[in-house]
């Protein structure tokens, strides 16, 4: 099992942006379709869920009872990470949910503030091109939205990490590979590590 990023793209299996967990703490900010906290419990490390949706966290949890792992699951808001004290988490991974944060740049902050120093921030949302172009639900995508009226813009993410003190470091525009002429990324993501202490 592999971190998953989106539906049909490459998993971290490929991209290896979070690298090993094994004895890691890490969070999953907003669960994914396909709970990444569960993988990464099931890899060894010390996995965190946290998103605003109960049923999601249920979700988690019933994930991890079938996966014979432990799970820390939290229902709130994503910017309440008030359970991780300072620099005591080594990844950071939010798929598919900062695109309807209301405060991004609370988020971000309190991301930061629970990262070890360099500790990787691993990104992953719609394409905004494919929320211009494409027709996949499966990944919010719906033609003929304006660009960044679904999620962020690249811009947006990128200047709202380096405000926070976020360097970054590796982006992926990654393909959706049942397509055989594929016009346009389906997903886009991005891999930043907290600067500073």
């Amino acid at each position: 099992m592999s971190i998953w990023y989106g539906p049909n793209v490459s998993d971290d299996a490929e991209l290896r942006l979070c690298g090993d967990v094994a004895g890691k703490r890490v969070i999953e900010l907003g669960v994914a379709k396909n709970p990444n906290s569960v993988v990464m419990a099931a890899n060894g490390a010390k996995a965190i869920a946290i998103d605003p949706d109960a049923n999601r966290i249920t979700a988690v949890r019933t994930a991890a009872e079938r996966a014979e792992v432990w799970v820390e699951c939290h229902v709130a808001d994503l910017a309440d990470l008030g359970f991780a004290t300072s620099a005591s988490v080594d990844l950071v991974l939010a798929v598919n949910s900062l695109g309807a944060v209301d405060d991004l740049a609370r988020v971000l902050r309190q991301v930061h503030r629970v990262l070890k120093p360099g500790g990787p921030f691993v990104v992953a949302s719609v394409h905004p091109v494919a929320a211009m172009f494409g027709s996949d639900r499966s990944v919010g995508a719906t033609a003929g939205a304006a660009y960044g009226a679904v999620g962020n813009t690249f811009s947006e993410l990128y200047m709202a990490l380096e405000r926070s003190n976020f360097h970054l470091d590796t982006v992926h525009e990654l393909i959706d590979q049942r397509s055989r002429e594929p016009l346009f990324p389906s997903v886009l993501v991005m891999r930043s590590r907290k600067q500073g202490v």
